[in-house]
């Protein structure tokens, strides 16, 4: 079994939070997998953000507000 890091994006409304996971990597099916400390780490932050608490997913993540480009 080993593990990685990597990054998952988190997309709600106008803004993307990067959020840094490991993954795990086994003989089994199932692989890669996240630790359960990480899935409710990407949960929280989506909740946080589609409540629009930005603040709570600032702790948790790097969150970027999405801006449309004019031309």
């Amino acid at each position: 079994m080993s593990t990685r890091h990597t990054t998952k994006l988190v997309h709600e409304g106008n803004y993307v939070a990067e959020v840094d996971v490991e993954l795990i990597d086994s003989d089994t099916g199932w692989s890669p997998y996240l630790p359960l400390d990480d899935a409710y780490r990407l949960d929280d932050v989506r909740a946080a953000l589609r409540r629009g608490d930005i603040k709570r997913a600032s702790n948790l993540a790097r969150v970027f507000e999405l801006k449309p480009v004019e031309v």
